[in-house]
């Protein structure tokens, strides 16, 4: 009886393993590759996607005692702004990326009045040039009209623009960032000097913060704990000078020092008295 039980075992097991077995699914040469089964790292990371950005703390318009508004400019070629040009992901083609999807507005004007249209945007990221090639076939020069996009690593700086202002339900000074606009700037070619600096749009950044939040900033010191852009700005973790600060005539700091040899230090030194005084105003 013992025996007819021990078959009557093993042939159910048979049975189970042979099903599963039929179930089994093993991969052919006309199989297609998993997503999640090459990947360039040891596991699939999430968390920076599915990263929710906080609210703004609310204030009320009694408790700002005194506020200015700040014009800085970030350098991307200096060393601690040298995420902005990783070439895998330029911080320029994030943003021209939100615009395309339409996640964004973006502005042509610093106070944020006159929206842009990605057509109106794209007609500013390229130019139209005509060029002459030479047909061997017919053995005829031909004109021909190319496009020329903007490249991101071309993008040297950008400028933001923020209001500093002293919370006095907190008594703390805080700094909130309103918008981010990239630079563009053209280089005489016969000179080699700088002829102008335009900027190509504004972002609205209370607006983008939201998206800017699901974008890893490259981490030099850990692969594993990447911050997000807007840990980036928040978090004040880069470099840049004052170029204007709210004045009655609108004056930068450019038009108040220039024409002699001295200019360029003297300006940077008043963007350095600037920066002093706004962290000395709170223990002030």
């Amino acid at each position: 009886m013992k025996k007819i039980i021990g078959f009557i075992n093993v042939a159910l097991m048979l049975l189970f393993a042979s099903a599963s077995f039929a179930q089994a699914e093993f991969p052919t040469e006309s199989s297609e590759p998993s997503e999640d089964m090459y990947i360039d790292d040891i596991v699939k990371k999430r968390l920076v996607v599915e990263n929710q950005v906080l609210a703004y703390e609310p204030i009320r318009e009694s408790d700002i005692a005194w506020q200015k508004r700040i014009w800085r400019v970030i350098e991307t070629r200096e060393k601690m702004n040298l995420a902005f040009r990783y070439p895998e992901k330029f911080f320029f083609t994030i943003l021209t990326d939100l615009i395309e999807n339409g996640d964004i507005t973006v502005f042509e004007d610093e106070k944020f009045k006159n929206p842009l249209t990605y057509e109106d945007v794209a007609a500013k990221l390229s130019s139209v040039d005509t060029v002459t090639a030479f047909n061997y076939d017919t053995y005829v020069e031909e004109v021909k009209i190319v496009k020329n996009d903007i490249n991101p690593a071309d993008i040297n700086k950008y400028r933001l623009k923020e209001i500093y202002f002293f919370d006095e339900e907190s008594s703390t000074m805080k700094v909130r960032i309103l918008g981010i606009s990239p630079i563009k700037e053209s280089i005489d070619e016969n000179t080699g000097e700088l002829k102008y600096v335009e900027p190509l749009f504004w972002v609205y950044y209370p607006e983008a913060r939201e998206y800017l939040a699901k974008h890893a900033v490259f981490n030099d010191r850990n692969d594993a704990a990447p911050m997000t852009w807007s840990d980036l700005f928040e978090k004040r973790y880069f470099a840049s000078f004052i170029m204007k600060r709210s004045n009655v005539l609108d004056y930068r700091i450019s038009d108040m020092y220039k024409d002699y040899d001295r200019a360029g230090i003297d300006q940077l030194l008043e963007s350095q008295r600037i920066t002093n005084e706004l962290l000395n105003f709170e223990h002030d």
